[in-house]
């Protein structure tokens, strides 16, 4: 089962927020997921980004592959950043 971290539209018409979900890859943009791990508001000025990082680390961890959109956002809310370092202190314990 191929697992993405994806945005999942809400709100009214011509006024969207979005959640950031972690879904199966093959159901719909708005369907069923298997968790939510923050929103995302474009509308507000700046936009509203809010992750449970924790949560995020430990999918990316279980490889969930993140879409380019949710990417790009967890780069600007220093997500990624963290599971970077988490991954390069796990090799050096290896090594």
């Amino acid at each position: 089962m191929a697992v993405k971290i994806r945005l999942k539209r809400m709100g009214a018409k011509k006024s969207p927020f979005y959640r950031i979900v972690v879904a199966d890859a093959r159901s719909p943009r708005d369907g069923r997921f298997i968790e939510t791990l923050g929103h995302y508001d474009s509308t507000t000025e700046p936009a509203t980004i809010k992750v449970d990082e924790e949560k995020a680390i430990d999918w990316l961890q279980k490889g969930a592959q993140p879409t380019e959109t949710v990417k790009a956002l967890f780069s600007k809310a220093g997500v990624l950043k963290k599971w970077d370092e988490i991954k390069r202190s796990k090799k050096e314990a290896q090594q």
